[in-house]
């Protein structure tokens, strides 16, 4: 029997207790699977003496994370702390520097310095492994790594980020404005310390990066995607797009292209039979599509105690079977600095906007959106008490930049009531 594997686990929150709880409640299965034992040498957290729901008597404590990294008596540094730098970073680098393994679930840090630890990583010849940190119980990370190593991956999407997916959904179901469910969602502390990293597409975007990376085999490129939140999404626009058959959400995008490499993470209109139009609540879901096995679904809780350790657990448990490689699913000296694209891929839009009630104003919309070259899907205009009329209209696949052109003409014709809101309509 193979030497036990020992843990050091900094961070214990949800995701931190969860790991122990399996430890404590799957140690025959996990010793089974893997052919060694797997026990805890030392933790750190915060707070010691916090009630966590089990006892913390059997671990050596440590207050400082970096000292926990570098223990003689731990193999395998398990970082649950979260932030792109500070103490979370420092441990890490300190456990790579002193030949420790890594499994972390911190996608800020992975998305901002993902490159230099992988790097060091593969200079010292240890594991960095990050399941968790993308979909939480989802294995979208050994999918696109193994399962689909044979496959040039033609694109991803995804909703990556279960709070906003439950307040659009919440929104639709409940019909009330984004404000009143951002505070339902508040309150039952289902967002972030700082909402804006949930519902400014932040936390969503850290994790399309990584993606990017490992399907392109490109450098992580944080800066490089284009990013909007859901804050602007009204009640309104959810009734329009299910009234013409979508549904919103808040999807992230990366393919390559002839123009370079296309990351977004945008509310986006999906027909509403799409298995993404169909996901509600807080689940999470990613789209891979490879040029070999055509296109798969992954879907799963995204987040929560459970499904997130039994991710970090799925890392553990391959460095206990003595299985490594690269960390971005090649060598990182091999990975290649990203181009942005240039432009969008054509597509479809969805525009809401309220026009000043008076003869000729929808005429020369279309005038504005025939000049820049968009032409005109579908339209609807409704009933209206107000000296405004709400107009809907889709468009046929176009440039972005053209649209951009044709609303900043918009605001120029004088029969605006306000701003229009305008949704890329993804094709799924």
């Amino acid at each position: 029997m193979s030497q036990p594997l020992r843990l050091g686990i900094a961070g214990l929150g949800t995701v931190g207790v969860g790991v122990l709880r399996i430890l404590r409640q799957q140690a025959a299965l996990l010793e089974a699977r893997t052919g060694r034992k797997i026990g805890v040498s030392a933790v750190s957290a915060r707070t010691r003496n916090k009630d966590r729901g089990l006892s913390l008597s059997a671990y050596d404590w440590e207050d400082d994370p970096v000292k926990l990294a570098t223990r003689e008596d731990v193999d395998v540094f398990v970082e649950l702390m979260g932030g792109a730098d500070g103490p979370a970073k420092a441990a890490t680098e300190a456990a790579l520097a002193a030949g420790k393994h890594v499994v972390t679930a911190n996608k800020a840090m992975l998305a901002l310095h993902g490159q230099a630890l992988a790097e060091q990583a593969e200079a010292a010849q240890v594991a960095l492994r990050f399941e968790a940190a993308v979909a939480g119980g989802i294995p979208v990370i050994k999918t696109l790594m193994e399962g689909l190593a044979g496959n040039g991956i033609t694109r991803i999407m995804g909703v990556m980020n279960g709070s906003c997916n439950y307040i659009l959904t919440r929104m639709e179901d409940a019909g009330k404005s984004y404000q009143e469910i951002f505070a339902e969602a508040d309150g039952l502390g289902y967002l972030e310390a700082d909402p804006q990293l949930d519902v400014g597409g932040i936390d969503a975007a850290h994790k399309l990066a990584i993606l990017s990376s490992i399907a392109f085999g490109t450098k992580i490129d944080f800066d490089g995607i284009q990013l909007e939140g859901i804050e602007r999404i009204a009640i309104e626009d959810i009734r329009a797009a299910a009234d013409m058959g979508y549904k919103i959400k808040l999807l992230g995008v990366t393919q390559m292209t002839g123009r370079g490499l296309e990351q977004r993470m945008m509310p986006c209109l999906v027909p509403q039979t799409s298995p993404l139009g169909q996901l509600d609540g807080g689940t999470n879901m990613v789209v891979i599509e490879g040029d070999a096995v055509g296109q798969i679904v992954l879907r799963g809780a995204g987040a929560g105690e459970g499904p997130t350790a039994s991710a970090v657990m799925a890392d553990v448990c391959d460095i206990a079977r003595g299985l490594q490689g690269p960390v971005f699913g090649q060598p990182a000296a091999t990975l290649e600095a990203t181009t942005a694209a240039s432009s969008q891929t054509p597509a479809p839009y969805y525009l809401r906007m309220a026009l000043v009630d008076k003869p000729g104003a929808l005429a020369k919309i279309a005038t504005v959106l025939g000049e820049a070259g968009v032409s005109i899907y579908r339209m609807r205009q409704y009933e209206h008490a107000d000296v405004s009329a709400p107009v809907l209209i889709v468009t046929h696949k176009t440039n972005r930049d053209a649209l951009v052109s044709a609303l900043a003409a918009m605001d120029k014709t004088g029969v605006l009531a306000g701003e229009p809101v305008a949704l890329r309509i993804e094709e799924v």
